[in-house]
């Protein structure tokens, strides 16, 4: 069985960053899938739940009424290791060309004064959001970019090398 692509990152190298994770082909356009990576994989403690959750709301919402991308988002949401987050956009852009976006949507946060959509009506766990939190992650994230927008790393994934046989056996290197 094929290793799809986001497993052939080297998790132990990632940093907190923008990195693009996937283009697919869609009709006669495209989509791409970004990874939103704010903790760096198995070394930091992973985003606090509640914080992650009330996190997707409030970007969401700001991705989803930005006049400049709004018609281009299809997906904001969580990574299920909760390091960070998927952002699906039409089209294809390099993360350099997505970095104010991003940067701009967490610092949103600081602004909000309550998460939107947290009411039983529209939210499947209305009680788990964590205001409070969720801004200072985004205040942590955005202060990361800030510092480190000239470094290639926050931009382009590490790879992990894998070595083929061969008859065909697929190695990781160690």
């Amino acid at each position: 069985m094929d290793l799809i692509q986001s497993f052939s990152v080297d998790h132990t190298l990632i940093v907190p960053g923008i990195f693009l994770s996937r283009e697919d082909k869609v009709g006669s356009g495209s989509v791409t899938t970004y990874d939103i990576r704010l903790k760096r994989p198995n070394r930091e403690p992973v985003i606090d739940v509640a914080a992650m959750h009330s996190l997707e709301h409030l970007i969401a919402t700001f991705l989803r009424n930005d006049p400049d991308w709004k018609d281009e988002v299809i997906y904001w949401g969580p990574m299920g290791c909760l390091t960070g987050f998927y952002l699906i956009l039409k089209g294809s852009r390099s993360p350099r060309e997505i970095y104010d976006l991003v940067l701009n949507a967490f610092k949103s946060v600081s602004d909000a004064q309550a998460v939107p959509g947290a009411a039983p009506v529209n939210c499947g766990h209305y009680l788990m959001h964590n205001l409070g939190m969720a801004k200072w992650y985004a205040a942590e994230f955005a202060e990361y970019l800030e510092a480190n927008s000239g470094k290639a790393e926050i931009f382009e994934y590490p790879r992990a090398e894998r070595l083929v046989t061969d008859d065909g056996q697929h190695f990781f290197d160690s």
